[in-house]
């Protein structure tokens, strides 16, 4: 078992580069970083870069609710960003497609212990640009049963979207959140329940962003992305989408 500090030291640690097909030795010097390269990158290109930022409390206190911000913004030609966590019971936690909105994305999960919470963006030629940042968090995230699940009113207000757009120097933000239990199947008698898709388009039906969400995003899923210099004027965007039990995502955020 590491030493808490030591820790804390490499989530702060920024990554290094390592050349593309080559082994690369874990920043954040995790005993699972080998069972992750398998499952989600067998037979690729890897390379940690210190171009994809995870931004994550050294410490949660909630590890129902740990905020995570995925920036990577700065690197070229993204296709697809993965965010996984060594240490959960349900490894993957969410991907997105940045499309025409910039590679940053916020929003919470929920961890079973202490881990790192990585993201791997790939590019157009193939290769997955790896960072992360160790979380250190009571636990039992994943296996306690939602909030919302022992609540009669979910149902009745089962993906209502509330959200803001907002203009920035540099663009707009979007914010939303949808009411769901996001229930993992982890606790006693109570299935996986989750959305499981969504997509940000603009009012002619053009996507924006997708995302896929998985088992381990907080309940009442809270996201924030940003759209480009070329959308700082959009007025509305509509959020569509479904759970795993497919029910319908709906809505239109204004200005």
């Amino acid at each position: 078992m590491r030493a808490p500090f030591v820790r804390a030291l490499a989530c702060a640690a920024t990554f290094f580069l390592a050349s593309a097909g080559h082994t690369a030795t874990d920043p954040l010097d995790s005993a699972r970083w080998g069972d992750m390269q398998q499952a989600f990158f067998a037979n690729q290109s890897v390379e940690f870069d210190s171009r994809v930022r995870v931004l994550a409390p050294l410490s949660a206190e909630n590890s129902m609710e740990v905020p995570i911000t995925v920036d990577a913004s700065t690197l070229p030609d993204i296709e697809e960003v993965v965010v996984f966590a060594d240490f959960n019971p349900i490894l993957k936690v969410l991907t997105f497609e940045p499309l025409a909105a910039n590679a940053r994305l916020s929003f919470r999960v929920k961890l079973q212990q202490s881990t790192p919470v990585r993201a791997a963006a790939r590019t157009k030629d193939g290769v997955w640009h790896v960072g992360g940042a160790w979380v250190n968090t009571t636990g039992g995230g994943c296996s306690a049963p939602s909030v919302g699940s022992a609540s009669p009113e979910w149902q009745s207000r089962l993906n209502e979207v509330s959200g803001r757009l907002w203009e920035k120097d540099d663009g707009s933000r979007l914010r939303l959140r949808i009411i769901h239990p996001m229930d993992t199947g982890l606790a006693a008698d109570i299935p996986a329940f989750y959305i499981d898709s969504l997509e940000v388009r603009q009012a002619d039906g053009t996507a924006l962003m997708r995302i896929h969400a998985f088992e381990p995003v907080a309940e009442n899923p809270l996201f924030t992305l940003d759209l480009p210099a070329l959308y700082k004027d959009i007025e509305k965007v509509r959020v569509v989408g479904r759970d795993n039990n497919g029910n319908k995502v709906d809505a239109w955020v204004e200005r």
